[in-house]
């Protein structure tokens, strides 16, 4: 899949999933929960054990193009490489290292580095990051996107940290391109309720949905 479609259809989805988990095996089912849920843009998080493996699988388990895997937690360049290589479709990052966003660019995959101010935004485009991951969002809230626009309307931007399905709606309506959830949408892999996943997946896309008019 091409730069501009992993991006265009993750813009069209409007949630990326944070998979954060104990062991592989809980990656891959919450994955596939998600996914039943409508939503297929995944991020397996590099703080996952064996995390390039579970990309690896996952890579091959839906070659289709039907989920959108990118990984997270992404550091440093050297991370970024092994994730790509596993079959990261994008790769993200809880803040901005501009050689990671260079190695992404050699690449052509689309890189999300973590931002909370305008000075870190500006520095990020001029590097050429695709999506601004405003990160952590809940120290600002949705304000912090209609600010951000204000000075830099030509900004995407995707809010992660504090977002759930009662304050959805608040970020798009601020101006986010897509929202990225992660204990508020895949926590019932805690206990094994991998259905609460779909469902809670359900009930973001219709928020989402309802934000933007459809």
């Amino acid at each position: 899949m091409t730069k501009d479609k992993v991006i265009s259809r993750i813009c069209d989805v409007g949630l990326v999933a944070v998979v954060r988990a104990d062991n592989a095996d809980m990656a891959r089912r919450t994955a596939d929960a998600c996914l039943e849920g409508g939503v297929a843009a995944l991020e397996i998080t590099f703080t996952v054990p064996g995390a390039h493996k579970v990309i690896e699988e996952l890579a091959k388990a839906y070659p289709g193009g039907e989920m959108i895997l990118g990984a997270g937690t992404v550091l440093d360049p050297e991370t970024a490489r092994i994730a790509i290589l596993s079959g990261a479709e994008y790769v993200v990052a809880p803040s901005l290292n501009p050689d990671t966003i260079r190695l992404c660019n050699r690449y052509q995959v689309p890189c999300m580095p973590g931002c909370m101010s305008i000075r870190e935004v500006v520095e990020a485009m001029e590097c050429g990051a695709d999506i601004i991951k405003i990160f952590p969002g809940e120290l600002f809230g949705p304000a912090i996107i209609k600010s951000i626009k204000g000075p830099l309307p030509q900004a995407r931007m995707m809010p992660t940290g504090g977002v759930n399905v009662a304050n959805a709606k608040d970020w798009i309506a601020a101006g986010a391109v897509a929202l990225g959830a992660g204990s508020s949408l895949v926590a019932g892999a805690k206990t094994g309720d991998y259905a609460k996943i779909t469902a809670t997946a359900r009930e973001f896309l219709a928020a989402i949905r309802a934000a933007r008019g459809q």
